[in-house]
């Protein structure tokens, strides 16, 4: 597998990775030749529960998820662990049993629990000594400097962005991997941020949210490293579900959006039944 830092660390070009909240969408990911895979809290509420990215999900449904996507996938998972789920010492828990699924980073956020998603109302952070006894927890927790840490804080929403800012440049001197400003609301804004913080930067792409969306290009101009797309997936799935749905239920029939949906054998090739079949064969008498 290639390191999660390298990549990072390679300034030449940006790294952009979609949410993934399952094993089949994180094997699609990889098959269409994504390089990382991000695993979405708000995804894997809403996948797993049924319910928004309102503080449902904890480590036990974070840490099951994350150990079925990284064991079918061969690129790099990061898991978005939220708040920690505790403490300085559940996030030392969190990521050390993260590290022995076979995740290699974490995004590890400075909102007060219950959290919300960044692009949501009603949030707020908690004091910045607070975050950094967790941030430190995490980054003695982690086995291999492979390991990578994003520190995200959501403060632009409550203290404005200057304090967003001198929280990122805070968490970066004590040592994050990457900083992440979230939901900041316009260009001018970003443009700040990535001339404010001198660090791997991630600018978060949310169809319908508080930042504007942008091209890789202009992003990975203003700074930024890794680009974000964290609900693309669950969004599309979402459409073609409805749609397809609807079409059964007012007609009874698929066929009317047959070009919309992949057929058997390309399914199973992405569940790859070729190569166990042929695994079955060898172990047959």
């Amino acid at each position: 597998m290639k390191s999660l830092r390298r990549m990072i660390n390679d300034k030449s070009k940006p790294l952009v990775i979609p949410g993934v909240f399952d094993a089949i969408g994180a094997k699609i990911a990889q098959k269409v030749g994504f390089e990382a895979m991000f695993q979405t809290g708000y995804g894997t509420s809403a996948t797993l529960l049924g319910l928004p990215d309102y503080g449902f999900i904890g480590s036990t449904e974070t840490i099951e998820n994350a150990r079925r996507i990284s064991s079918a996938i061969n690129v790099p998972l990061i898991v978005d662990v939220d708040t920690g789920y505790g403490n300085a010492l559940t996030v030392r828990k969190l990521v050390s049993e993260l590290e022995t699924a076979g995740v290699s980073g974490i995004f590890l956020e400075d909102q007060k629990w219950p959290k919300r998603c960044g692009h949501m109302k009603g949030k707020d952070v908690i004091p910045r000594d607070e975050y950094v006894e967790k941030l430190s927890s995490a980054l003695d927790a982690r086995s291999s400097k492979d390991f990578i840490i994003v520190s995200r804080t959501d403060a632009r929403a409550t203290k404005g962005l200057d304090d967003a800012i001198e929280r990122g440049l805070h968490y970066k001197k004590i040592g994050a991997d990457v900083i992440f400003v979230e939901a900041p609301k316009s260009l001018a804004e970003m443009k700040k941020i990535g001339k404010a913080i001198n660090a791997p930067l991630v600018a978060n792409m949310i169809e319908g949210g508080a930042t504007p969306i942008s091209s890789t290009a202009s992003l990975h101009k203003m700074g930024y490293k890794i680009i974000l797309y964290p609900l693309s997936i669950l969004y599309a799935n979402t459409f073609a579900t409805l749609q397809i749905l609807k079409e059964l239920k007012k007609s009874g029939s698929t066929t009317k959006l047959r070009k919309n949906l992949i057929d058997f054998n390309q399914f199973n090739d992405i569940v790859e039944l070729t190569k166990f079949r042929s695994l079955e064969k060898k172990y047959s008498k």
